[in-house]
């Protein structure tokens, strides 16, 4: 068996480089990869280019590496909730490019799968298929699409084994699974790490094939992006 597992963060990241491309898993602030983005803010990392469907909040998540300057691009889905992200992008700090969910998430799954385009419908007459080849099937227009190029996938479950089996739990099962494999090293962080072969083989959702790199994560905060109560009475 190939051992996967990693003593922690800091080896997990090993080789991460200035510059590089990195997509980082979560929706809003549910399953981000907090060890590791914790990580790439003390290492100090510069010109980073990050996938992700949003950029976090001011003060957590991406949102840690916006106020330290350390992203040159983002390319998002999403980014309503970081006055830091409005302000770097309006003033051309921050080189920006919107993709809708739907086919940011099909450039994750199509680089895991080895493919390297595909058509979509999404964006085309729009800005989001400015530049791009466009082709007619059955009637309908097509953008097409390119795979995502990434150095490292960044992506957070809640249980794993040491031969880098996955699962999510909940909401975290959202961008995740799919940037799984979908860069040159995927590293996992995981709030539970088993032995391998401790985990029902029915409930995994990733197989280990897509990770290369497995640590147990630690002090996980998971705040609430936006929180609504009810009225008392």
């Amino acid at each position: 068996m190939i051992q996967k597992k990693v003593a922690g963060v800091r080896e997990a990241l090993q080789g991460l480089k200035d510059g590089m491309t990195i997509m980082l898993g979560g929706f809003g602030l549910c399953g981000i990869p907090e060890n590791a983005i914790a990580e790439l803010v003390r290492l100090g990392l510069k010109d980073l280019t990050c996938i992700s469907n949003n950029a976090g909040v001011d003060d957590f998540g991406l949102g840690l590496l916006l106020q330290k300057r350390q992203i040159k691009k983002m390319i998002s889905s999403y980014v309503g909730e970081n006055d830091e992200f409005e302000r770097q992008m309006l003033s051309g700090e921050l080189e920006v490019e919107l993709t809708p969910q739907g086919t940011l998430a099909e450039k994750c799954r199509a680089a895991q799968a080895g493919f390297p385009a595909f058509y979509t419908p999404a964006g085309y007459g729009t800005e989001v298929a400015k530049g791009k080849e466009t082709r007619e099937f059955n009637g309908k227009m097509y953008v097409l699409e390119e795979a995502f190029k990434a150095d490292f996938a960044l992506v957070k479950a809640w249980k794993g084994d040491e031969a880098g089996n996955l699962i999510f739990k909940g909401t975290a099962r959202n961008f995740n699974p799919a940037m799984c494999g979908a860069a040159g090293i995927t590293v996992a962080e995981v709030e539970e790490l088993l032995p391998a072969g401790a985990l029902d083989p029915n409930a995994i959702h990733i197989p280990g094939i897509f990770v290369q790199r497995i640590f147990q994560g630690e002090r996980y905060e998971k705040r609430i992006e936006q929180r609504t109560v009810r009225k008392r009475p």
